[in-house]
């Protein structure tokens, strides 16, 4: 990986690579867009998409309202509020 392309990535990422790393930074980088290049090398014609690699059923429990309606004592404290929605100064203009 040249130097340029890592001080960019190291940018976007908002990560400081010291000069004394570099060399160390860059090639562990170059590994895994190695690994990333055979991952997509590899032909998935006919391969359905999987959420899980296991035949695991997730255990679901019951959509049922476990708590009250809590929303007065919850907008009691708060400085200021409307047909029970919280007011907020405008922030963006």
């Amino acid at each position: 990986m040249e130097r340029s392309q890592l001080e960019k990535l190291a940018l976007l990422a908002r990560l400081n690579v010291d000069d004394s790393v570099f060399e160390e930074v860059s090639q562990g980088i170059s590994q895994v867009l190695g690994l990333v290049e055979q991952l997509q090398a590899v032909d998935t014609t006919g391969v359905e998409p999987m959420a899980h690699p296991l035949d695991a059923l997730q255990r679901l429990r019951p959509d049922e309202v476990t708590e009250g309606n809590c929303r007065d004592a919850y907008q009691a404290i708060a400085p200021q509020t409307e047909n029970g929605l919280y007011l907020v100064p405008k922030v963006i203009e």
